[in-house]
């Protein structure tokens, strides 16, 4: 099955799953507070905590530097590919990466056009579950002790969006290793997952990046949070028309 043209397609998904209740608020212009971070309970936040229960599960995966031909020669990301759902036409809006993870959680760049630190007003995706009550976790691979700010590579501060809105991470930011704990048991309605920069394909190759992703795509498909109705999405960033699949 392919999706062609899929960008709004992700987002619109996304965005009906996780928010049901009340419509995602507009992203936030470059310098101004979100107003879902900010706003008093609601009975919308109230309706939204009461249904989390009934919501299917998102699972957002992140991989770096593979256009969408160079991805499909990997044999790993190749069969995904032919077995779920492919968009041929999704771009990647920026480079070099971190425009990339604010607009994918924000739905904007910020005009921010580097890798470098930046502390953002508090916005954001997971401001906006936490709002609406709906359970979320960034699952991060190499985040150590150290914290979201310090963690030393292969952790990527770059690849961690949620490290920017309101300058430091909450504490729905949790190491990789987390995550088949948390599928065994109470999985967050909202799972992001980012790979450390080996295993993203940064700065290994993609046929290291595809065995780690064949692993992890397993891992989710097995678990009961995506086999009732869930969706994962996999998408890479910063090379033009990059793969997107919808599994």
């Amino acid at each position: 099955m392919r999706l062609a043209r899929a960008a709004p397609l992700a987002l619109g998904l996304l965005a009906a799953a996780c928010a049901p209740t009340t419509p995602v608020s507009a992203p936030p212009s470059p310098g101004a507070t979100s107003a879902a971070a900010t706003a008093p309970s609601s009975p919308a936040a109230s309706a939204g905590a009461s249904a989390r229960a009934t919501l299917p599960h998102v699972f957002v995966i992140v991989m770096e530097n593979s256009s969408l031909e160079r991805a499909l020669a990997e044999p790993h990301i190749a069969a995904l590919a032919q077995r779920y759902a492919l968009a041929r036409d999704y771009r990647s809006v920026a480079s070099p990466s971190l425009p990339n993870y604010l607009a994918l959680t924000s739905g904007s760049t910020w005009g921010i056009t580097d890798d470098g630190y930046h502390a953002l007003p508090a916005g954001g995706i997971g401001a906006q579950l936490d709002t609406a009550g709906i359970p979320w976790r960034a699952y991060i691979e190499g985040l150590t002790a150290a914290g979201c700010l310090r963690s030393p590579y292969p952790y990527a501060l770059k690849h961690d969006p949620f490290a920017y809105y309101g300058g430091a991470c909450p504490a729905n930011v949790v190491p990789l290793s987390g995550l088949a704990s948390d599928l065994a048991g109470a999985t967050p309605t909202f799972v992001w997952i980012t790979p450390d920069m080996c295993h993203d394909g940064h700065d290994c190759s993609v046929a290291t990046a595809g065995t780690w992703l064949a692993g992890e795509v397993a891992l989710i498909t097995a678990s009961a949070a995506w086999r009732d109705g869930g969706v994962l999405f996999v998408t890479w960033d910063e090379s033009g028309v990059v793969p997107l699949l919808v599994i």
